[in-house]
């Protein structure tokens, strides 16, 4: 299952990305397997229905909030996986894809915790009043929503991410004003 390589590298690498967690790893691998499988049995040119599996797949993992770019590798594999693939039938997304998804995050989830890292991947709480220092005001999560969702664009980041990022960099500049006025009265 090549998908699999795909997804190894997204829980090993970047496990912070939700990408590459638990819900993504498995539903997207699974949905897109069945999606794959759906439409292998009912369009007879490959061609075709390797376009439609993995459109199909795209949709159905963004529909149930599991994308995973590696689901559109499973969704292609049930097309045009060859003979074993065919015979497997609709028993193809559990197994392989649905026990290779769930062994791989299980493998992760260890791998990290004996690493001490965060997987599946908790976002650094960071205790801050309404302001921090300087002044600057935190945006407010539902602020972070909006403003995502007014861009019209997927960011590999979650808000709880983007908002310790932002308040860090708050920190960060406050810090940086407070070392240049203590060198003007200097």
């Amino acid at each position: 299952m090549a998908p699999m390589g795909a997804s190894a590298v997204l829980i090993f690498a970047v496990p912070p990305s939700p990408l590459a967690q638990p819900w993504s790893v498995i539903g997207g691998n699974v949905v897109s397997a069945v999606v794959g499988v759906g439409i292998a049995s009912v369009v007879s040119s490959p061609a075709l229905a390797s376009g439609l599996a993995v459109e199909g797949a795209i949709l159905a993992m963004s529909l149930l909030r599991c994308l995973h770019p590696p689901g559109g590798a499973a969704a292609l594999t049930a097309v045009i996986g060859g003979p074993a693939v065919t015979a497997a039938g609709w028993m193809f997304p559990v197994l392989p894809v649905g026990i290779n998804a769930v062994i791989l995050t299980a493998a992760g989830m260890l791998f990290h915790l004996l690493s001490r890292h965060s997987y599946p991947h908790r976002a650094i709480s960071m205790v801050a009043g309404p302001t921090a220092p300087g002044g600057d005001t935190i945006p407010h999560p539902e602020d972070l929503d909006a403003a995502l969702a007014g861009l019209g664009e997927t960011f590999d980041i979650g808000r709880e991410d983007l908002n310790l990022l932002l308040e860090r960099v708050r920190v960060h500049a406050a810090i940086r004003r407070a070392d240049n006025n203590a060198r003007k009265r200097r």
